[in-house]
């Protein structure tokens, strides 16, 4: 059985666009082999379209790599640099989605990601928050998604020996958005 619009409270078709004062992209990646250490990208911008039927939905997303913020100066300067993401030579991350599916209840959304050059499928797992009126008028739509990759096959392949074994960072980076878009197109 597939989800239908009249089973998702408050669903509008049309085109909506990020309400970047409400949202966030982040990203967490093991460190230590201990813990996590946690970034966002302060600029971003991302529009989508909602369809009669929702598994026919559509979004695109880019986020802006020199706007890497994981609230330490050196390691955001390190982060840009050819050892990760490259930013001069590869100023953007996006997302264009190829599809959507339901699957055991959860709403997945398949897409390429194209992370320093690289494009690779990803899909990530959305959770709707809902869908209403804000004190202004405007109709607003709410979710958070989540997928994680292997930083090593977009080309980010950095790390370093700790000293008792290991290395410095893991392979799996989680990437997390927290959306609110606005419908601008009914």
């Amino acid at each position: 059985m597939s989800i239908t619009a009249d089973q998702i409270p408050g669903y509008r078709t049309g085109a909506w666009v990020i309400d970047p004062t409400h949202s966030e992209v982040g990203f967490s990646v093991r460190h230590l082999a201990i813990s996590k250490v946690k970034g966002k990208f302060e600029k971003f911008d991302a529009s989508f379209v909602t369809a009669e039927n929702p598994l026919e939905s559509s979004v695109k997303a880019t986020a802006e790599v020199a706007s890497v913020n994981t609230n330490e100066p050196n390691r955001d300067g390190h982060l840009r640099t050819g050892d990760f993401f490259a930013a001069e030579e590869h100023p953007e991350l996006s997302f264009v989605s190829t599809g959507a599916r339901e699957d055991g209840g959860d709403f997945l959304v398949d897409g390429d990601l194209t992370m320093r050059g690289v494009t690779k499928p990803v899909t990530f797992k959305f959770e709707f928050g809902g869908f209403g009126e804000d004190a202004y008028g405007n109709y607003k739509a709410g979710f958070t998604a989540t997928t994680v990759v292997k930083r090593e096959d977009f080309g980010l392949t950095w790390n370093a020996p700790l000293e008792k074994g290991g290395l410095l960072l893991g392979s799996d980076v989680t990437i997390s958005l927290d959306v609110q878009a606005a419908l601008v197109q009914d």
